[in-house]
């Protein structure tokens, strides 16, 4: 088991240091069995956390990530949060101004994260497969820049099925009605 835990932190050691040596705009910690946002990451990318555009830390264990990630990662254009344990984002999430694309799919949201409709530049929300009921409709409406969002696999009310397509002008995905919502 410390082996195993120990190709893990290696394996997330060299995806950061890869990102800093290159200079790249992404960093990748998919697949890491992360099960929080390592706090070392921090101080090792302090000098380049304003390139990063892209994070990706998806099919990991996290159930939170923290104000700190959102305020430091505020010049994110891309978050991939596919395929964790999250059920809410920290209200910090509103620091990123930039972000055009979210991808909260395979998570355990129950309720919609609001935040998000005060992101200016976002034209993309992911929230297959999570365990949404209601949407804020009326918020979602007036995002200037959204394009798409996913809600498929998610029991949605009869009242979002209903009410969402006359007040929407971006491309809302639903799964019909009569679909069944895969078990947890």
């Amino acid at each position: 088991m410390l082996r195993k835990m120990g190709e893990a932190v290696a394996r997330v050691a060299r995806k950061v240091n890869e990102t800093v040596e290159s200079s790249s705009d992404t960093l990748d910690l998919a697949d890491c069995k992360l099960v929080s946002f390592p706090i070392c990451i921090y101080k090792v990318l302090r000098n380049v956390s304003d390139q990063i555009h892209l994070i990706t830390l998806a099919n990991n264990e996290l159930k939170s990530l923290t104000s700190k990630f959102m305020t430091t990662f505020s010049q994110l254009r891309e978050l991939r949060l596919e395929g964790n344990y999250l059920h809410r984002l920290p209200n910090e999430v509103s620091s990123l101004q930039h972000l055009k694309a979210i991808d909260l799919s395979r998570n355990q949201f129950q309720d919609f994260p609001e935040q998000l409709t005060a992101l200016p530049e976002l034209e993309t929300i992911n929230l297959e497969e999570n365990e949404i009921v209601d949407v804020p409709v009326e918020k979602l409406a007036t995002m200037p820049a959204l394009r798409v969002i996913n809600l498929r696999l998610n029991p949605l009310s009869a009242e979002v099925r209903v009410i969402a397509p006359p007040l929407i002008k971006f491309d809302m995905l639903m799964s019909p009605e009569d679909a069944q919502v895969p078990p947890p």
